[in-house]
């Protein structure tokens, strides 16, 4: 089966190399042109590129994958089907029409659940405890194509996108392979979505990355966690935007539990009351880090990433004066 390899992050590596080294004559890869990345902003070619030009497989990176010249050039392949991994682009039909066998994809969610960019993210944000991937055949419609094969996974408690990211990328390639199993031995069965069951995650852009202090603090903690590591969550301090990582949640009966008077005579670090405003450090110790006020209970944050620096214990912050008692964020 001669395969036509879409695909661009991290993500997809694991299809591209299990496809790989189970024999599959890969005709080529398509993936996106190299970005500036790092601080010099120097150009960096994709993770997809990196395998591919370390396997000597054939290599397009369009702007857009359409155009005469961009058509010829996959049809001239002879693709027998295309396999879409996190490529980043949305390919119309007659793309999809190349290969005689069609194009398949492999993505991370149980469709019709959270059809769309970011299903990792927002599983995790909206406190699912379940997830797992399709492998689908690709429609013109954005990922409501037919089930080919679905493989569940259990989210782990306080897992992160990162996390969950690396678990899934490994997943999704094992069950790539199953479904072409099944497609050659021609006892795949393929089913339609439940269009009406359909849910869907939007790409996380920063805006939508940003913490509500005024929502309970299990909901804060699952935000947290769901945009970790990109677009990370942030707020802001004195108009200054911090990200915050790692977090823990306290229940209303934890932060009622805080003893200011107590705390100050045995010499730990000062608190605030439990009527404190949302949004406000409540606790600030090396060894609970960083405790925020939410509309019910608090949020204890382990590490942060003020503006201009490296990802850090918080309590390399809260050594550093960066953060006290009584400061709010916004």
């Amino acid at each position: 089966m001669k395969i036509l390899f879409w695909g661009t992050p991290a993500f997809a590596v694991p299809s591209l190399r299990a496809l790989d080294d189970e024999g599959f004559d890969i005709v080529g890869v398509v993936t996106q042109p190299d970005r500036p990345a790092g601080r010099g902003r120097r150009l960096r070619p994709s993770a997809v590129k990196e395998v591919a030009l370390e396997q000597g497989f054939p290599i397009l990176t369009p702007e857009v994958p359409r155009g005469d010249g961009f058509m010829a050039d996959i049809r001239a392949l002879e693709p027998d089907v295309s396999i879409v991994v996190a490529y980043g682009h949305i390919l119309k039909p007659e793309v999809l029409d190349v290969p005689a066998l069609g194009s398949i994809n492999v993505h991370a969610s149980l469709l019709p659940e959270l059809r769309g960019a970011a299903p990792i993210n927002w599983a995790i944000a909206r406190g699912f405890t379940r997830t797992g991937v399709t492998i689908m055949r690709m429609a013109e419609a954005m990922d409501a194509g037919a089930i080919i094969h679905q493989v569940p996974e259990p989210i782990f408690h306080d897992e992160t996108a990162s996390e969950l990211t690396v678990r899934l990328s490994e997943l999704g390639a094992g069950a790539l392979i199953e479904a072409l199993a099944l497609m050659s031995a021609g006892v795949a069965e393929e089913r339609e979505q439940d269009h009406d069951a359909a849910t869907f995650a939007s790409k996380v852009d920063r805006e939508l990355a940003r913490i509500d202090w005024h929502i309970p603090a299990p909901q804060v903690a699952a935000h947290t966690r769901g945009m970790d590591a990109v677009p990370g969550a942030w707020t802001r301090l004195a108009e200054v935007p911090v990200k915050l990582f790692r977090p823990t949640v306290w229940s209303e009966e934890d932060v009622e539990g805080l003893d200011p008077e107590g705390l100050k005579t045995n010499g730990g670090p000062p608190t605030l009351p439990v009527e404190t405003e949302q949004g406000t450090v409540i606790l600030a110790a090396a060894s609970d880090g960083v405790v925020v006020r939410c509309s019910e209970g608090a949020v204890a944050f382990a590490e942060v990433q003020p503006p201009g620096k490296r990802r850090m214990p918080a309590s390399d912050w809260i050594n550093g004066r960066g953060i006290a008692v009584g400061q709010r964020f916004e």
